[in-house]
């Protein structure tokens, strides 16, 4: 498995929204959205992108927006260390997320990217409660120079501060308008459209914005002050800078090949991002802009989560198989462990002391303690876990499998 960042999924394992599912149902799938498959579909690899260098879902807790809020259960006080994960339940249907992301108060969107096209809502029963189509018009909601309905493929999301609205990234458009979909090959010459963020209310569960970054954006966050979106354009190579008041991109600063995954720092003063195609993260100034870097952090750094003191980030290291904790008043990495193969994404307990990281290329989830990295439990996932999110209220744990289901674990006493 190559060490980047591949949307589809592996060979051998059933791919969302072509062929046969796991069910047995014949689902559609278009030539365009087949683009977007395995490495070795699409005929690349880590030596061949990267020949000198081997080769990044943490929740905002909004406050307000009360909507079906259920007690802690299964710890108390207890610190996350102490707990362990057993499964509450697996949601199934017609999905195939990449991310999930859960909102203390409010709905818990997963992502279906193209071949779905969808973004699904759950709520605190862990019932679907809307089913949201990424088809916009985005000429109505201020774009002028693309006419009709046009399609996305929805990636990640973030909340804002107070839950009112989740921005959700797309990594490719489709419409009258738009070119040949993205790659997960690519560079800046490679000439892909630029593509949008939507903003879903999450009161009405609908789309009522779109704001145009660059190509084929992963990651998103929010600053804690509510007033930017950040967003990693992975074939642009660059960050953009989304100040919400103006409803725009202000700002698009060059990182380098494959920009991934984004923490920003409790305070807001600074953003860290996970530049794939090399081992570094990006230091980005959130008041000057200026870039400095955490050099040599490890190989294909992916997901970044940071404490909630903001002294430990935390980064999944995608081709080493490793997490890597860097302190980030000496500005080095002070630790790592193996924890599967490909760990992709990553969340952290609200109390610091525990993560979680989803290893896609063994089909497992880990739980690592902060203090010392040691291991405390891993767990069996359904095919291709890719994306995680800790609900702190409940001490659940929402795990995106890419090949077609949800599972929700509860962070509870043995």
């Amino acid at each position: 498995m190559s060490g980047l960042d591949p949307e589809g999924a592996p060979p051998g394992r059933w791919r969302p929204g072509r062929g046969s599912s796991p069910g047995g149902t014949r689902t559609g799938g278009s030539r365009s959205h087949a683009r977007a498959r395995s490495p070795r579909a699409r005929g690349w690899s880590v030596a061949r992108i990267l020949p000198a260098v081997a080769l990044g879902a943490l929740a905002v807790a909004p406050a307000g927006h009360a909507r079906l809020l259920e007690p802690p259960t299964g710890g108390g006080g207890v610190s996350s260390s102490e707990l362990r994960l057993e499964l509450v339940k697996t949601i199934g249907g017609a999905i195939s997320p990449k991310s999930i992301v859960v909102s203390p108060t409010g709905p818990a969107p997963a992502q279906n990217m193209m071949y779905r096209h969808t973004v699904t809502a759950y709520d605190r029963r862990l019932r679907l409660v809307k089913t949201i189509p990424d088809a916009v018009r985005l000429a109505k909601l201020g774009h002028p120079d693309y006419p009709g309905v046009s399609r996305g493929a929805p990636v990640e999301a973030a909340f804002s501060p107070d839950g009112a609205h989740a921005y959700v990234s797309n990594y490719s458009m489709y419409g009258p308008a738009f070119g040949p979909e993205g790659s997960d090959v690519c560079s800046p010459a490679s000439g892909y459209d630029r593509s949008f963020v939507y903003r879903i209310d999450t009161r009405r569960l609908a789309i009522d914005q779109a704001i145009r970054v660059g190509a084929v954006p992963k990651y998103v966050a929010v600053t804690p002050d509510g007033s930017r979106v950040l967003v990693t354009n992975w074939c642009s190579y660059s960050l953009s800078v989304i100040d919400l008041e103006r409803g725009r991109t202000v700002r698009e600063i060059p990182l380098g090949p494959y920009p991934r995954g984004i923490a920003v720092s409790p305070g807001g003063r600074r953003a860290y991002v996970a530049v794939m195609g090399s081992t570094d993260i990006a230091v980005v100034d959130l008041r000057t802009f200026r870039v400095r870097w955490l050099r040599g952090v490890g190989t294909s750094p992916r997901h970044l989560v940071i404490g909630p003191a903001g002294r430990y980030l935390y980064a999944t290291l995608n081709a080493d198989g490793r997490v890597a904790k860097i302190d980030l008043r000496r500005g080095r990495v002070v630790r790592t462990v193996a924890t599967g193969s490909a760990p992709r994404s990553m969340a952290i307990a609200p109390d610091g002391l525990s993560l979680y990281v989803v290893n896609y290329g063994s089909d497992t989830v880990s739980k690592v303690r902060t203090r010392d990295l040691r291991v405390l439990q891993t767990v069996r996932t359904n095919a291709d876990p890719i994306g995680i999110a800790y609900d702190g209220p409940t001490r659940r744990v929402w795990v995106a499998c890419y090949s077609g289901s949800l599972m929700v674990f509860r962070d509870a006493r043995a």
